[in-house]
């Protein structure tokens, strides 16, 4: 069985460096008839969103099944497990609170209390309630500040048991995939519907972390934005400055308002039409002071110079080699990332909140060979360690993720767990990389 490999003085096999597992509300809770509808169950049901029909009614069934998804965080070993609330499992259409979906919670940061695991609690990942999204969604600016009181009620409920809150995880992916492209809930289309949701998510960052450092001083509190290192097809300059738009346009729009409190330059290349509305005071809201910053990373995209008037870049198809969803496998970027990042910022202590693949598994006598899978950890824990030896505060890292679960828009098709969930009798085993995350964690010194 193939284990990850790193040298003997790696401070990465120090126990001081932080390592996790990551999971997501809407992706393994299950148990939707006890909570609001959100967004994706509605995309769930219009034929042709997700690639195999499925939903997340019952996904992993966590809800009814965590105490045994405990048993496998202290298994693996994990210092932190990364979670986040279903806004539409606390909180009632009237704005009070859902004492029952609360209560989960607690139970649920109790337990890890107990074990010891440091909670990372995300506050938002995606599960907007159907009902906020019926007034406008993200579209709608009132919603910002429905997510500030949600923010509240949860600060009050879990006061004492979180050791981190992130804000958001990936707003990109809310605000492109589901507000311009339409691929990911609520299916929305049009730039100006895209840049428009992006801005009120990053005003509801801002509104809280205010209410985080009121109420929760002492957590952890910061975001979680996914990037995608936009690298130039040729060396020629149109590629090169086709690059640089890409990269603001899907990177840098929401990591630069939050460091610096400003849009970056491609910002004033759009056509007014299609720019969002930011009211006075906006930029000083969502630029506020973090502890840390959340980095998710899979891979890297290649850009050259726009095919159509209208159009900023020109995205190329994923490069070999690739994992099973068709990303390419560069743990290079991740260095190159991280080392940009923190020319360009003045960033805050950077924990690496998602990182994984999905790959090809084989099953012989009971056990699950994912070796590419470890292979994937080994690579990208080197190129991590790479950028840290040149001066990036790194100071944790969660693979994604602890179980098999709802891919979003993949359904239940692609799997990127550590441990194999039997959809149909909710049997959990874990992979061999699994076994090589344990053996990693366990070694350190």
């Amino acid at each position: 069985m193939k284990q990850i490999e790193l040298g003997p003085e790696s401070p990465l096999r120090k126990k001081r460096f932080l390592y996790g597992v990551a999971t997501a509300s809407f992706q393994i809770e299950g148990s939707a008839d006890t909570r609001l509808p959100c967004i994706w169950d509605t995309f769930c049901r219009q034929p042709g969103n997700i690639s195999d029909g499925s939903n997340g009614d019952i996904a992993c069934d966590h809800v009814r099944l965590w105490q045994q998804d405990l048993t496998l965080l202290t298994t693996l070993r994990v210092d932190a497990y990364r979670f986040s609330v279903s806004w539409p499992r606390v909180m009632h259409q009237n704005g009070e609170i859902n004492e029952q979906g609360m209560a989960f919670y607690v139970r649920l940061l109790n337990a890890l209390n107990q074990l010891g695991i440091k909670p990372f609690v995300t506050l938002y990942h995606w599960d907007l309630p159907q009902h906020l999204e019926d007034a406008g969604g993200w579209l709608n600016r009132e919603t910002a500040y429905q997510y500030q009181r949600y923010v509240e009620a949860v600060c009050l409920a879990f006061r004492g048991k979180v050791y981190s809150y992130a804000t958001f995880n990936e707003p990109f992916c809310s605000a492109h995939l589901g507000y311009e492209l339409g691929v990911h809930a609520p299916g929305k289309t049009g730039r100006r519907n895209g840049r428009q949701a992006a801005h009120h998510i990053l005003l509801a960052h801002g509104l809280g972390m205010q209410t985080l450092q009121r109420l929760s001083p002492d957590t952890l509190n910061g975001i979680v934005l996914n990037f995608t290192p936009c690298y130039s097809a040729t060396e020629s300059q149109d590629d090169i400055e086709a690059a640089e738009k890409a990269d603001q346009y899907i990177n840098q729009w929401y990591l630069m308002p939050v460091m610096e409190g400003c849009y970056p330059e491609i910002y004033r290349q759009l056509p007014p039409s299609e720019r969002p509305d930011v009211l006075a005071g906006d930029m000083d809201i969502i630029c506020q002071p973090l502890d840390f910053l959340g980095i998710n990373f899979y891979t890297r995209l290649t850009y050259s110079a726009p095919l159509s008037p209208g159009e900023f870049y020109t995205e190329h198809e994923h490069r070999f080699p690739q994992t099973d969803i068709g990303w390419e496998i560069y743990p290079e970027a991740l260095t190159d990332l991280l080392l940009t990042l923190n020319l360009r910022y003045r960033l805050p202590p950077v924990y690496i909140t998602e990182n994984g693949a999905a790959v090809e598994e084989c099953f012989e006598q009971g056990e699950i060979d994912d070796s590419q899978r470890t292979a994937y950890f080994e690579q990208h824990l080197l190129a991590l360690e790479a950028a840290m030896a040149q001066g990036v505060d790194v100071q944790g890292y969660f693979a994604w993720s602890l179980l098999d679960n709802f891919e979003w828009a993949e359904g239940f098709s692609k799997r990127f767990g550590l441990v194999y969930v039997d959809y149909a009798s909710q049997q959990r085993i874990i992979k061999h990389s699994g076994k090589a995350y344990q053996a990693l964690l366990s070694s350190r010194v």
